[in-house]
């Protein structure tokens, strides 16, 4: 028998919206009074009559690769924030963009994706998300301790030490990127360590190909998924392999049609936009540059949500590497370090399932013949990884070598 996080989790989809649409023109009205983003986006706007699908759909767009430029006319939260609400921390992620945090139990609301995954209380979690600067490692540190789980702040890297500590301690869950389980599980191979302790995971930051998730299974680790951002938290989160992503309580998900107000038809691919009930940081109708489609009928576990297909792109050509987004802005920035360098494009790959990152730079040497080329690539590689916190290869190509497409960010990965 299916036990539920969230004793609505189960609860007619007709009873779910009339709540959430009942309570969404307080929540709007709030917004107003105590925001000065929406009291400006907002003005004309009457918060009794968005109690609706329809109506929520009239109201304008706040996309998230829009915040960085928002959030440098006023910073730090560009006045997204309540004036009657409470923010605990500011985390920098890639961008830069900064996202707020309270100290509130389950403030992300990420103990759903945990139960879900078949975390109880008493697990010990080995937490591989980086607690540094980004809200990551404190995002999925809360859902665990939500649940009644221990939790070892591991962060990425360290591997040696990692494994020492599974060796030691003998954590029943893992909870981070796909891939860094991936290499966890590949260095304990190699050096015949024992991680046997690990029987379950739940990952998030990257996409999650069927053929890792096989080989997470044969290594006796059942694998589950959370869709979460560090604006809104969790959005998404599967109870059964490979069934899609049941949205998460308390927010209203709309997919809508890039670039457009519009909501799609059921089934068509389209930007994941999201309504959060977060009284200390109000996002109303937020795009969170994510593809993806609602997926038809109900889940295999009962709960009762809409569920969508999982990440299926970008809407723009910011994407997601090593679960940190790197933007189309910071690597014009990396472009502009030098001035032989008129067009960059940044190509992104996975091998072994982890993320590459290529840079190529076209190079003008018309006035400078005698330039230290390899210079310049270190120069330009010091670059990448102090404005994207990644390290990537760069290369240097000759003028006209790059297409003329526009693209600055080509992500070539393909999710099976």
């Amino acid at each position: 028998m299916t036990t539920y996080y969230h004793p609505d989790e189960h609860q007619a989809c007709q009873a779910r919206e009339q709540s959430l649409f009942s309570r969404l023109p307080t929540f709007i009205a709030n917004a107003q009074r105590h925001s000065p983003y929406y009291q400006t986006l907002l003005t004309d706007v009457n918060a009794d009559s968005i109690n609706s699908r329809a109506a929520l759909a009239q109201l304008p767009i706040t996309r998230k690769s829009d915040l960085i430029t928002l959030q440098k006319r006023q910073l730090p939260l560009a006045g997204m924030n309540t004036s009657n609400g409470q923010i605990s921390r500011i985390f920098q992620s890639p961008g830069p963009i900064y996202d707020p945090e309270r100290c509130q139990d389950d403030w992300w609301r990420m103990g759903q994706a945990f139960h879900a995954a078949g975390f109880v209380a008493g697990d010990l979690v080995q937490n591989c998300l980086s607690y540094h600067l980004t809200p990551g490692g404190f995002i999925l540190d809360s859902g665990a301790r939500a649940c009644g789980c221990i939790v070892i702040p591991a962060g990425p890297g360290q591997t040696e030490q990692q494994l020492d500590i599974i060796e030691d301690l003998k954590p029943q869950g893992y909870c981070g990127t796909p891939s860094f389980l991936n290499i966890l599980i590949n260095k304990a191979k190699a050096q015949n360590r024992d991680i046997s302790s690990l029987k379950k995971a739940l990952v998030t930051g990257e996409a999650l190909p069927k053929a890792l998730r096989d080989e997470f299974t044969q290594a006796g680790i059942n694998v589950l998924q959370a869709y979460a951002s560090a604006d809104v938290g969790l959005i998404g989160y599967e109870s059964v392999a490979d069934d899609g992503l049941i949205i998460s309580e308390n927010l209203i998900v709309e997919i809508v049609r890039p670039g457009s107000l519009e909501p799609v038809a059921d089934g068509e691919i389209g930007e994941v936009v999201v309504t959060s009930f977060n009284a200390d940081y109000p996002l109303i109708r937020f795009a969170t540059g994510d593809l993806s489609a609602i997926k038809p009928g109900g889940s295999a576990c009962g709960r009762s949500n809409m569920r969508i297909k999982g990440w299926l792109g970008r809407a723009d050509q910011t994407t997601k590497v090593k679960g940190m987004f790197v933007h189309p802005e910071q690597i014009e920035r990396v472009r502009l370090t030098t001035t032989y360098c008129p067009k960059v494009r940044l190509t992104v790959t996975q091998q072994d399932h982890q993320d590459k990152m290529h840079l190529q730079c076209e190079f003008d040497n018309t006035h400078n013949a005698d330039i230290d080329t390899q210079l310049l690539v270190n120069q330009l590689s010091d670059s990448l990884k102090q404005l994207t916190k990644l390290n990537g290869s760069v290369e240097l190509v000759a003028l006209g070598g790059l297409p003329d497409d526009g693209k600055v960010i080509d992500d070539q990965r393909v999710i099976a």
